[in-house]
């Protein structure tokens, strides 16, 4: 049976980005988290439930020129491998 979780990101922190795509790259991060929440499962460390205060995303390179939605999917690939160590 799948489990509902209530995910919040209190802060987001992205540099070499311009701040007027802070919005769309944020939406972008929401639907593809949960695109992958929903297709890969939730990992461990959250659905064994409380709060996880922080999680390294790492590096990684942008194209550049890469729309907001490029961006936000990436940045959620890494969130989401962040949660999975």
């Amino acid at each position: 049976m799948p489990k509902n979780i209530e995910l919040h990101i209190e802060e987001l922190v992205l540099h070499g980005f311009s701040p007027g795509d802070r919005y769309r790259i944020g939406e972008a991060v929401e639907q593809e988290l949960s695109r992958m929440l929903a297709d890969r499962g939730v990992p461990e460390s959250l659905a064994l439930g409380g709060e996880i205060a922080s999680v390294d995303g790492g590096a990684f390179e942008v194209a550049t020129g890469s729309d907001a939605g490029v961006v936000g999917a990436q940045v959620a690939k890494a969130v989401y491998g962040g949660l999975r160590q």
